[in-house]
């Protein structure tokens, strides 16, 4: 079942990602925060007390037995920057900007922190490499997930076919409304192919984030790819939605290592 628990922690896994990894998106519930960001809020920049957001990391982290002292983290800042992570980050040290992180580094943890943006987990089984990209409507139309291969490919020596991508939970297509400025650059980007990726209904937009980023994949040569079809902004009894909760939330976890 994708969906697993151990209390009252629940998060949610990949069925085909292979073997020689952990992995884990958290959903909101088992933390220690309280309104608006019950529960289990790994975002340390929405108002939560960073003593509550440290306990949820290490009670997120130590489920999937990952200690936090071997978290690799960014400052997601909605570009195309990919980090090549080579050790830990230790706490008191700044974080990197960049929206895709990527290690072939045993016992290091990948970690990144979302509320409706894509989470995109990659892992060559081949090369032993993994991967962590966020993508919103602005990291997707810049392409963030195809730097992150195209990172794979020169840094390791990736083959795009041997990459398994998984798509995971975030606002789905029936919910991510855009405006003009917005569907420009889709059209710009995709070209032809956003015809697919808008839909126009009673005067709005929509945004297919999830066919955008599988397209982006393939595009880029990756054949496996997984997606969760879990959108956020349905469901905030286990996801956090800035849209939905008007950007009066938290952020859930997502972390990848190789094992």
């Amino acid at each position: 079942m994708p969906f697993q628990s151990s209390g009252e922690i629940r998060y949610f896994q990949f069925e085909h990602l292979g073997h020689g990894l952990i992995h884990g998106i958290f959903t909101r519930r088992g933390g220690v925060s309280p309104k608006p960001w019950a529960a289990l809020n790994l975002g340390s920049s929405v108002g939560d007390d960073l003593e509550r957001v440290r306990e949820n990391r290490r009670l997120a982290l130590e489920t999937l037995g990952r200690d936090p002292a071997s978290v690799f983290d960014a400052w997601q800042v909605h570009g195309v920057d990919v980090v090549i992570a080579e050790a830990p980050r230790p706490p008191e040290t700044p974080h990197q900007q960049a929206d895709a992180i990527l290690t072939d580094r045993l016992g290091l943890t990948l970690m990144m922190r979302f509320a409706d943006c894509v989470p995109i987990l990659l892992h060559d089984p081949v090369r032993k490499v993994v991967g962590i990209a966020h993508a919103g409507w602005m990291g997707t139309v810049r392409g963030t997930v195809r730097c992150a291969v195209e990172a794979m490919q020169k840094r390791y020596d990736s083959s795009p076919a041997n990459i398994l991508a998984a798509i995971g939970p975030s606002i789905g297509p029936d919910h991510y409304e855009v405006g003009p400025e917005v569907v420009i650059q889709v059209q710009e980007a995709f070209g032809k192919d956003a015809t697919r990726l808008l839909s126009a209904s009673g005067g709005t937009v929509k945004f297919d984030l999830w066919a955008a980023n599988h397209l982006l994949l393939e595009r880029a040569g990756v054949q496996h790819i997984e997606l969760a079809g879990l959108c956020t902004a349905c469901a905030t009894e286990d996801w956090y939605s800035h849209r939905a909760e008007k950007g009066h939330t938290g952020r859930f976890g997502a972390i990848i290592a190789l094992v």
